[in-house]
């Protein structure tokens, strides 16, 4: 029988006692069974699909749901901007709070300066910081319409 009222957890909220346990924890919990990972065949590596992971790979470092600070960068539905979300540590203790999500459909200048100013005033890591202005850069540039180059006079071939 589960004790749910404990002078350590007043209310008894097996969910806010999550919060408390350590990363490392909780990354042997997800390790293998995230529902966002992805395995390709003949490729050892893993690769993880959810949002607050820039690389894309299945690693504690890159991984966004199990520390405390973590960048996303999605288009936007309609192609014409980006998504940028973000971890509140405030909210650490609420789920639905936590990620904050900021829509940039300015030109991609702004854009990439506006990520850049937020991942230095959050003190994010210089190898994070250029994984978000690589991600950025890529979905901002693959959204740029691209410019069809008309052939200079080709040559015509004289019929008999």
């Amino acid at each position: 029988s589960l004790k749910l009222h404990s002078r350590r957890y007043p209310t008894g909220d097996p969910q806010r006692t999550m919060a408390n346990v350590s990363p490392d924890v909780q990354w042997m919990c997800i390790r293998k069974t995230s529902c966002f990972l992805h395995r390709a065949r003949n490729i050892p590596k893993h690769f993880s699909r959810e949002p607050l992971n820039l690389a894309g790979v299945n690693s504690f470092r890159y991984n966004g749901l199990i520390n405390r600070k973590a960048v996303g960068i999605q288009p936007t539905a309609d192609n014409k901007g980006i998504v940028f979300m973000y971890k509140k540590s405030k909210y650490q203790n609420k789920p639905g709070k936590n990620v904050q999500s900021v829509t940039m459909k300015r030109n991609s200048r702004r854009t990439l300066t506006a990520i850049k100013a937020h991942m230095s005033k959050g003190h994010y890591r210089p190898a994070q910081t250029k994984l978000a202005m690589r991600r950025a850069s890529q979905i901002l540039r693959s959204q740029k319409p691209k410019v069809v180059k008309k052939k200079r006079g080709t040559k015509k071939t004289k019929a008999e």
